[in-house]
């Protein structure tokens, strides 16, 4: 298989989707509905605007199958791509509306916006990295345990516990270190 050909199943589900297999939308819906809504509501910070994201992106999906490119990369990807570009838009729809918490300043929003796509990649770098470097993490940086606690709770030696800690917060760190906010990965320049 070519090197950036995407997994079969990507491939497989367009083409039921393309043939309007509603099967074919549930079992998309059970595998990523939880990546979307989670991101969504990361970007939101509104558990009912996640929940419309989530049903806006799937709905675009089962209506525009076929501007999936599995040529730029994963269903996946494209999936968090669509709901990045409906919560910037609902985030830009919301700000005019003279929301009491937020500034009228373009730039607020705008640092608002990139705030909530840092925190949403975050999410989605320790939702997908390795399950030994993600229990390193969450036992020192969310039960507060040193380094030698952490080896100890997960039976490996100081060394390798610090290797995973430094090497966690180094595929953390490139959440911020991304192309310019808002860019769309290649050939993703379809909004919703």
């Amino acid at each position: 298989m070519a090197e950036n050909a995407p997994p079969r199943w990507d491939r497989g589900m367009q083409q039921r989707l393309s043939r309007g297999e509603a099967a074919a939308l549930g079992e998309m819906y059970d595998r990523f509905a939880a990546l979307v809504h989670s991101q969504a509501n990361r970007m939101l910070d509104d558990e009912d605007a996640a929940g419309a994201v989530t049903r806006e992106v799937f709905g675009y999906v089962w209506e525009n199958p076929d501007m999936y490119d599995p040529k730029q990369g994963s269903m996946r990807a494209w999936l968090a791509f669509l709901t990045h570009r409906e919560s910037v838009r609902r985030l830009r729809a919301a700000a005019p509306d003279g929301d009491p918490g937020e500034p009228d300043d373009p730039g607020a929003l705008d640092e608002r916006v990139r705030r909530a796509t840092a925190a949403a990649r975050a999410d989605y770098i320790v939702s997908s990295m390795p399950a030994p470097l993600r229990a390193a993490l969450e036992l020192a940086y969310v039960q507060r345990r040193d380094y030698r606690q952490t080896a100890a709770d997960l039976g490996v030696t100081e060394d390798e516990a610090r290797r995973r800690l430094r090497l966690g917060l180094q595929l953390l760190s490139t959440a911020r270190t991304r192309p310019a906010e808002g860019a769309p990965p290649p050939g993703y320049g379809r909004a919703l």
